[in-house]
C-alpha cells in the first residue's frame, strides 16, 4: 500500500492538469455580448396602456393594466369573438339572414345604417361591427345568437371569466356607457390575443379599410392601417366618458405586438400613442422560439418500468422575449423529480423548466411526461428496487 501512494498522488496530479488543460483559461474565454440598453418606454398620454408579445405573453409596457375603466366599442371585440365562435361551432353561418328588429335599427351612436324589419345576412353585419363599428349591426349579432342583449350580455361575461378577464364586466354587446361596463388594458390585450390565436381566418376582417352596405361607404376608424402596413387590427372605441381608445396588434418578421391605449383625449392622439408603443417595442425587444411543445427536453430516469427512461417536455410551444441582443445569455435550467416510478402516464407532471435572464426568471413550465410507461414484470420491479437500495447505502457512506 506503501508503494501505491506516491504513484496514486502523481496520477492525480496529472488528471488535474490534464482537466485544466483542457478547460479554456481565462484569458481566452471570449467576451460575452454586449447587451444592448433598454430604456424606459416612452410617454403615453393616455389614463391606461398596455402592450404585449403575442407569442411569449410578456408585457414590455403598461400604466394602470388592471385599472378599470370604460372600454366603449373595444366591448365589440367580445361580442365578436362569441361570434365567430358561433360561426366555427357551425351554429350559425355567414349567409343566414338576420331580421332587423326595432332595437337595433334605433341604436345611437356609430350605425351601419340598417333598416328595421329587412332581411341582412351575418357576414354582413360582421362587416359593419367590425369595420364600421355599428351598434346596429352588433345588436342584431346578439339578438341573433342569444334571443336578446341582455341574454347575449350572460355570454359575454361567461367568456370573458373563461379568458381570465379578471377585471372585466359587460353590462351590453355595444360599450355604450352603462354603470358597471368597464375592463382594463390587460384584459383586452387578452381578448384581443384570443381573437387572433382562435380565429385567424376572422381576424384578417380587422384589416379591411373600408365596407359599403346599402349604398354608404364608411371608412375603418383604426386610421393605423393607413399609417403602418404592420398592423393589421384590431378595434377603436370612442365615448365622452371613456375617451379615445384603441387595440391595435403589428407583426413585423416572426414577431407580433398586441398594444391597447386607453383614454386618450383625441382620434389623433390615440393613434399616435398607440404607435409610438409599437415602434419601442420591435425597436428593442426580440422575441424566440425556445422549444416547440412536444419536444424532448430531457430524459428522466423512471424505476419499475418496462422502460428505464422517458421523455419530458411541454404541452405548448414556449416563445421567450428579451431585450435585444440579450437572447443568447438566458440560462434554462430543468429540475427532475427523483425516483420516479411506473407506470408513468403521458401528460404526467414529472418536473419544471426555468429560464432566466440576468438572474431574473423570465418563463418557468412544467416539464411532463411525452409518453406513457407501463409497470416492469415483477423481475424487473425486484431488480429496481435492489438498484436503488445499494444507491441509498451508497449515498449514505458518502461513495
Amino acid at each position: 500500500m506503501k508503494f501505491l501512494l506516491p504513484f496514486l498522488t502523481f496520477f492525480s496530479l496529472f488528471l488535474s492538469n490534464l482537466v485544466q488543460a483542457e478547460m479554456p483559461q481565462p484569458d481566452t474565454i471570449k467576451n460575452p455580448p454586449v447587451p444592448h440598453v433598454v430604456p424606459s418606454p416612452p410617454p403615453i398620454a393616455a389614463k391606461a396602456y398596455i402592450l404585449m408579445d403575442y407569442d411569449s405573453g410578456a408585457i414590455l409596457a403598461s400604466k394602470n393594466p388592471d385599472k378599470k375603466v370604460e372600454p366603449a366599442s373595444l366591448t365589440k371585440m367580445m361580442t365578436a369573438y362569441i361570434v365567430y365562435n358561433e360561426l366555427k361551432q357551425g351554429n350559425i353561418h355567414l349567409d343566414d339572414e338576420v331580421t332587423i328588429s326595432k332595437k337595433a335599427w334605433q341604436m345611437p351612436g356609430s350605425k351601419m345604417f340598417i333598416e328595421v324589419g329587412k332581411k341582412v345576412k351575418v357576414g354582413d353585419l360582421i362587416k359593419g361591427m367590425d369595420i364600421q363599428s355599428g351598434n346596429d349591426a352588433t345588436v342584431a349579432l346578439a339578438e341573433h345568437i342569444a334571443g336578446s342583449e341582455e341574454t347575449f350580455t350572460e355570454l359575454m361575461n361567461r367568456y370573458a371569466k373563461q379568458l381570465g378577464m379578471k377585471n372585466t364586466h359587460f353590462q351590453n354587446a355595444t360599450g355604450l356607457p352603462h354603470k358597471g361596463h368597464h375592463a382594463t388594458a390587460r384584459d383586452l390585450a387578452i381578448l384581443a390575443h384570443a381573437i387572433i390565436h382562435d380565429f385567424p381566418e376572422q381576424y384578417k376582417i380587422y384589416a379591411t379599410k373600408k365596407f359599403t352596405y346599402n349604398g354608404i361607404t364608411q371608412y375603418n376608424r383604426n386610421k393605423l392601417l393607413w399609417q403602418d402596413e404592420s398592423v393589421d387590427g384590431l378595434k377603436t372605441g370612442h365615448t365622452n366618458s371613456a375617451g379615445y381608445c384603441l387595440v391595435a396588434s403589428a407583426k413585423r418578421g416572426d414577431m407580433r405586438l398586441i398594444s391597447v391605449v386607453l383614454g386618450t383625449d383625441s382620434a389623433a392622439k390615440r393613434v399616435r400613442e398607440s404607435q409610438k408603443l409599437l415602434n419601442y417595442g420591435f425597436r428593442f425587444f426580440e422575441t424566440h422560439k425556445l422549444y416547440s411543445a412536444g419536444q424532448r427536453i430531457v430524459e428522466a430516469r423512471v424505476w419499475e418500468g418496462k422502460r428505464d427512461t422517458v421523455g419530458l417536455g411541454l404541452t405548448q410551444d414556449l416563445y421567450v422575449t428579451t431585450p435585444r441582443g440579450q437572447f443568447k445569455l438566458i440560462q434554462k435550467q430543468t429540475d427532475v423529480q427523483p425516483d420516479i416510478k411506473a407506470p408513468v402516464k403521458k401528460g404526467q407532471k414529472l418536473g419544471n423548466l426555468k429560464v432566466t435572464l440576468n438572474e431574473k426568471v423570465i418563463a418557468e413550465r412544467p416539464l411532463v411526461a411525452l409518453d406513457e410507461v407501463e409497470q416492469g414484470s415483477f423481475f424487473k420491479r425486484l431488480t429496481d428496487q435492489i438498484k436503488q437500495l445499494f444507491q441509498s447505502l451508497l449515498a449514505m457512506i458518502g461513495l
